[in-house]
């Protein structure tokens, strides 16, 4: 650990593309768009989210889309432009990004699921994972129509296929993002078990 903080990019630098990394995750794209185009405030239907799926259960499929671009991009923006300083510098600000949705100051840290911008991060530091990723829940999402476990199994695989491809750092970075992820899909884990959780493009 000590070798990322002294490798091309100071503790300074790290410190700041973090911050950067947070504040664009941070913008609420879901909730913004949804009020742009007059629905109300997405948070009091479905799941109560402001990602992509929740945004998807008021009916509005462009919408939705136009929330999961958004939400991806603010995780690769911020890789790509912190990635001009540093590698090490690029991780940091996706870390930030992930947490900036997940916890954004703005909505008095609660943010959505990170799914989106997870993918985002992903893409952004290593494009083949992000393949996978897609191609993960494109399967599942399909088989079952439950986007939680299409998202929860695709960022299972994704450590794992990152390690075996020899990005350790970047392996390490989304073995700790899907925790995260995990973490705050524990009521989508619970309905699962019980059999009450929503399916993809029902409402309510």
């Amino acid at each position: 650990m000590s070798d990322f903080f002294n490798g091309q990019a100071g503790f300074p630098l790290l410190l700041f593309a973090l911050v950067f990394g947070y504040l664009l995750g941070s913008i609420p794209f879901g909730l913004i768009l949804t009020r742009m185009a007059g629905l109300g405030d997405v948070r009091s239907i479905g799941s109560g989210n402001i990602g992509a799926t929740n945004v998807l259960r008021t009916g509005n499929k462009k919408l939705a889309a136009a929330t999961l671009l958004l939400d991806m991009l603010k995780g690769t923006g911020a890789v790509l432009i912190a990635g001009i300083a540093s590698p090490e510098a690029a991780i940091v600000a996706g870390f930030g990004a992930f947490l900036g949705h997940i916890f954004p100051v703005w909505l008095k840290f609660k943010g959505g699921k990170g799914v989106a911008t997870y993918l985002g991060v992903l893409l952004g530091l290593f494009w083949q994972g992000a393949l996978i990723f897609a191609a993960v829940w494109l399967i599942i999402a399909y088989t079952t129509r439950y986007s939680s476990l299409a998202a929860l199994v695709a960022a299972i695989v994704v450590p794992i296929a990152l390690y075996i491809t020899g990005v350790s750092q970047i392996a390490l970075l989304f073995l700790v993002l899907t925790i995260i992820v995990f973490i705050k899909h524990r009521a989508n884990i619970q309905r699962l078990v019980s059999g009450t959780e929503g399916k993809i493009g029902a409402k309510g």
